[in-house]
C-alpha cells in the first residue's frame, strides 16, 4: 500500500495545471486488467480526475519519456517521480538529454512496487488486486479470493531497493526516506561464485529466451540515443529474433556495456521484459565492479557527477591489477 493517496496526487497535479506552473501532467492510467497501468499525458482537471491511477502497479520510471515529453511543447510537464526514478533523472541532466526548466519534478514515496509477473504467477483470471499492507487479496475468476504475502510479489528491485531517498525535485509530497542497505549484489556474487562453464550456461539459458522485442532498450533510461546500431536496416541486426548462440548473446552484452558507469540499477530492463530474464544482474555485475575497482559510485546520485570509467586519474586501477587479484 502506497503512502500517499491518489487524491493528493490528483489535487496536487490540478492546482499546478489551475496556476499555469504545467499545461500537461505525466501519469498513469488503467488498462485491460486491474494489474495493467500505463504512462499517460493529463491536460486537464476532467481527465485527471477520471483516468489518473496510483496504485501499486505505477511501476515505470518516468525519467526516460521527458527526453521526447519536454520537446513537444514550451510549457512545463509535471512529472511524479519515485525515489528510484530520480537518479535515472539525474543521470539523464547530467547527459543534457532534456531540459530542466521544462519540467517540474514532485517526488513521492513508494512502498514497493508489484510485479504483475508475480502476481499471474499466484493466480488465474484476476479480477481485482487488494493491497491490505503485509498482505494482498487477488479476487480470482476461478478460485474466489486468494491471500498472498506482499513481498512475494514484489520484484527484485523492490525488495532490494538501494535508496528511499529523492536526490532530485522541485517539490516533495510525503516523508523522504534515506539510501539503504540492500542485498541487491548478493545474486552476482553467486554468479561470480560459480565456474566459467557454470557461468556461461546460466546465461545460455537466460538469453536464450530472448525474442529481441526491444522492450529493455526502448524502456531504459540510459539507452536514449536518435538512432540505434540495432535499428540500422543495413547491419543485418535490426529486430532479428536470435538464429545462432552468438547473436542471441551478443545483443543484451553490447547493450550492458553501452550503459556502463551510467546505469542507476532502476530495473525497468527486467521489469518490461516479457522472458522475464533477469537482465539487470548484467548491469550490477558492472557496478559491483566500479564499486570494487574504484570506490562506490552510484550513477545519478547528483548531476554533473562523472562515473569512474569516463574520469581518469592517477589513482585508476591497471588491467594487471585486476587479473592479479583474480577479477579478470
Amino acid at each position: 500500500m502506497q503512502e500517499i493517496s491518489r487524491d493528493i496526487l490528483v489535487k496536487r497535479a490540478c492546482e499546478l495545471l489551475s496556476d499555469g506552473t504545467v499545461d500537461r501532467v505525466l501519469g498513469w492510467k488503467s488498462g485491460e486488467f486491474a494489474y495493467d497501468v500505463t504512462p499517460a499525458v493529463f491536460r486537464s482537471a476532467e481527465e485527471l480526475s477520471e483516468g489518473f491511477v496510483w496504485n501499486d502497479f505505477c511501476g515505470a520510471n518516468f525519467s526516460k519519456y521527458l527526453v521526447k515529453e519536454t520537446g513537444k511543447s514550451e510549457g512545463k510537464v509535471l512529472v511524479f517521480l519515485k525515489s528510484c526514478d530520480t537518479y535515472s533523472f539525474n543521470q539523464l541532466l547530467t547527459e543534457h538529454r532534456f531540459d530542466r526548466e521544462k519540467v517540474y519534478a514532485i517526488g513521492v514515496p513508494c512502498n514497493g512496487m508489484l510485479d504483475p509477473k508475480l502476481l499471474k504467477d499466484k493466480a488465474e483470471g484476476i479480477l481485482s488486486v487488494t493491497d491490505n499492507g503485509s498482505t494482498v487479496a487477488i479476487e480470482t475468476l476461478y478460485d474466489g479470493t486468494v491471500t498472498v504475502e506482499r513481498a512475494a510479489l514484489l520484484p527484485d528491485r523492490c525488495l532490494n531497493c538501494k535508496s528511499k531517498k529523492h536526490v532530485a525535485y522541485d517539490e516533495l509530497l510525503g516523508e523522504d526516506g534515506d539510501v539503504v542497505e540492500s542485498a541487491r549484489f548478493d545474486e552476482v556474487a553467486k554468479l561470480e561464485k560459480m565456474s566459467a562453464d557454470e557461468r556461461f550456461e546460466f546465461w545460455q539459458n537466460e538469453l536464450s529466451r530472448c525474442i529481441r522485442c526491444n522492450a529493455c532498450r526502448d524502456v531504459c533510461p540510459a539507452c536514449t540515443c536518435e538512432k540505434c546500431v540495432f535499428d540500422n536496416p543495413n547491419s543485418a541486426l535490426e529486430n532479428k529474433a536470435p538464429a545462432n548462440e552468438f547473436e542471441e548473446k551478443m545483443f543484451h552484452i553490447i547493450r550492458a556495456f553501452h550503459v556502463v558507469g551510467r546505469c542507476t540499477d532502476c530495473g525497468e530492463c527486467s521489469r518490461v521484459c516479457p522472458q522475464s530474464i533477469p537482465l539487470h544482474l548484467l548491469n550490477r555485475k558492472f557496478i559491483k565492479d566500479i564499486d570494487t575497482f574504484y570506490g562506490d559510485y552510484q550513477a545519478g546520485a547528483e548531476v554533473g557527477s562523472r562515473a569512474p570509467i569516463v574520469n581518469y586519474t592517477t589513482e585508476d586501477l591497471e588491467p594487471s591489477e585486476a587479473v592479479e587479484r583474480g577479477d579478470e
